[in-house]
């Protein structure tokens, strides 16, 4: 009988070609108590090494493996969506194919995500990683949950657990899967967080440098307009005009109350900055109220997802 699979483990992967052998024994041994309703979706995300030949014999003598793969390198985010839509099972596992995730934590995820949570993700507490990258990351970390209001101390974990409710909700572009619980917070999901193993690399080299933290910081921005500020955009732009036009505000009285002193004025650069601060500040405004019109004229008939329906005969119908 062909059944849609309970349990779907999604593994984004680049030049991982000879640890794919290894982590695959490793998954099945873990995914034992599901040896008949599980699959494994490996997403290529353009390698140029041997990897796909090496999945092209993995799927050859598992059926259940299932291969996807791109042309070209299309990022992490692409990767994961694409395994998404590819995934049949209710529930939705996440790891990375370096062998750092241990997936005998798998079950651990999924007693966690029994507990009554949407979403759970892994927290590597002792990131065998340098010193450098340990450092950004707690900095990253903290920034996060300070502006998106979801206390997690690792973000960018690889490993994680999901409902198929969480990932039919979620789009992703970009590299905003460093994200995913931040959005998934915001549509109302219930995030949970567990501690796991993070072994050493024994296979490559890292995909991730310095590079990341400037594109990390954009990221973040869109997340807050995508979350916090999407349905109303003038509570962002608006707020950065009335800050602008303060300080250009502030600049030209303290012009004009020398002025009046016999102080002259023309010839001074505060003069140029504040007027130029003063136009830059309502131009923010102005761009804030177009935006409100512009979210109001596409969403007025839309309404927030919904958890739950109560329809006349009283009875509870859930939706995913």
């Amino acid at each position: 009988m062909n059944y849609p699979p309970h349990l779907s483990v999604i593994i984004p992967l680049l030049n991982e070609a000879d640890g794919l052998p290894e982590l695959y024994r490793e998954l099945q041994e873990a995914l034992r108590p599901w040896a008949n309703r599980h699959e494994l979706i490996f997403v290529d995300d353009g390698s140029t090494d041997g990897s796909f030949a090496a999945l092209e014999k993995l799927h050859a003598e598992d059926p259940r493996v299932v291969v996807l793969r791109f042309r070209r390198n299309q990022g992490k985010a692409s990767a994961l969506m694409a395994g998404f839509r590819r995934a049949r099972g209710e529930i939705l596992v996440t790891l990375d194919a370096d062998l750092q995730d241990d997936p005998r934590e798998i079950p651990r995820f999924l007693d966690k995500l029994d507990e009554g949570f949407d979403l759970v993700s892994g927290w590597k507490v002792k990131r065998q990683d340098p010193i450098i990258r340990r450092v950004l990351s707690r900095v990253f970390n903290s920034v996060t949950s300070l502006f998106t209001g979801l206390t997690l101390h690792d973000f960018n974990c690889g490993f994680k657990c999901y409902r198929r409710g969480v990932i039919q909700e979620i789009r992703l572009h970009g590299e905003l899967h460093r994200f995913i619980p931040a959005l998934a917070s915001w549509r109302g999901f219930r995030i949970a967080e567990i501690e796991v193993a993070h072994r050493p690399r024994k296979y490559g080299q890292s995909k991730y440098g310095s590079e990341r933290i400037p594109r990390g910081f954009f990221d973040l921005l869109t997340v807050l307009i995508l979350t916090r500020y999407h349905l109303r955009p003038l509570h962002l732009f608006g707020a950065l005009g009335a800050l602008l036009s303060l300080a250009g505000s502030i600049g030209l009285a303290y012009l004009v109350f020398g002025w009046f002193f016999g102080q002259w004025i023309g010839d001074r650069p505060l003069l140029s900055l504040s007027i130029l601060t003063m136009i830059i500040g309502l131009q923010f405004i102005f761009f804030g109220l177009l935006a409100e019109i512009i979210v109001y004229s596409s969403r007025q008939t839309d309404i927030p997802p919904l958890a739950a329906v109560l329809d006349q005969d009283d009875s509870r119908k859930d939706i995913d």
